[in-house]
């Protein structure tokens, strides 16, 4: 059924407000990251900069320890998302294929665990990281967002797995392929967008994370991108606004690219994985 021009000019046209709208906080943070001072403190702030200035992002390089604290998150983001997804794989292919008493109950414990809140579970989270002594490390930090992260990405990669024909493994072992060959030439290559998505979710929840990094982190040298962000805020709730925009959009940078990167096997995944649960 074709739709006819005013439709489809309405179609555009929500989808460009759409656009903006999501566009429009990054497109001011760009904005906000390269105006002086003096103009953003004004009244009716413009736009864009009247005096572009790349002063912030000096001042964010020469202040802080912002390369520290973005190599502490790109250390943390990314073995998140690799232990979460080694681990998330074969769980997600037990629970996916096998029909037992311990599926229900990891579907149940998956189900739950997304009800609990942060602050529910913080104080028990400190106790068990200071009784370890993984207080104050970024060791600690990471095994808190895999045991986070785990639910969610297991959730969603179980459901990529569902969405594989078993017919597929019952031909390839009908002509003699055993389990680990069919695994790893047939199941495998398929789950490619699947481990994309679930892998992209671990790492942006964990770059972004800020309440766990700050009850768990508290040595400067140890600080992750969000924590170094509130630094910017003074104890009366002055804001150094300028430094502030530079130092999220270096710190919104390395996300972004990686989405820009894999976004097509991104998107795949997460719409594979949603066709069964």
């Amino acid at each position: 059924m074709r739709t006819s021009p005013a439709t489809r000019t309405a179609q555009y046209a929500a989808m460009l407000l759409y656009v903006v709208f999501l566009g429009f906080p990054l497109l001011w943070l760009v904005s906000t990251a390269f105006k002086s001072a003096p103009e953003l403190s004004r009244l009716n702030p413009t736009l864009l900069p009247t005096d572009w200035t790349i002063g912030n992002f000096q001042a964010a390089f020469q202040q802080s320890q912002l390369l520290s604290a973005l190599r502490n998150s790109l250390v943390v983001a990314v073995a998140t998302a690799v232990i979460t997804t080694v681990i998330a794989l074969p769980a997600a292919y037990a629970l996916s294929r096998y029909k037992s008493v311990v599926r229900n109950v990891g579907i149940g414990w998956i189900l739950v665990s997304q009800v609990f809140p942060f602050i529910l579970i913080v104080i028990p989270v400190f106790i068990v990281l200071r009784n370890l002594g993984l207080l104050d490390t970024l060791v600690g930090l990471v095994l808190v967002y895999v045991v986070w992260a785990l639910p969610f990405t297991l959730w969603m990669l179980q459901g990529y797995v569902a969405a594989i024909p078993r017919d597929l493994e019952e031909a390839a072992a009908t002509d003699g392929a055993s389990k680990p060959v069919v695994l790893r030439r047939i199941i495998f290559p398929l789950l490619v967008p699947g481990l994309v998505a679930t892998s992209m979710f671990a790492f942006i929840s964990a770059w972004n994370e800020f309440f766990f990094a700050l009850v768990i982190i508290q040595d400067p040298a140890l600080q992750t991108a969000p924590l170094l962000l509130a630094r910017y805020v003074g104890a009366e709730g002055s804001v150094n606004l300028g430094p502030l925009a530079a130092t999220a959009l270096i710190t919104t940078l390395p996300s972004l690219i990686v989405f820009g990167i894999i976004q097509r096997k991104l998107v795949s995944g997460m719409l594979s994985g949603s066709v069964k649960g």
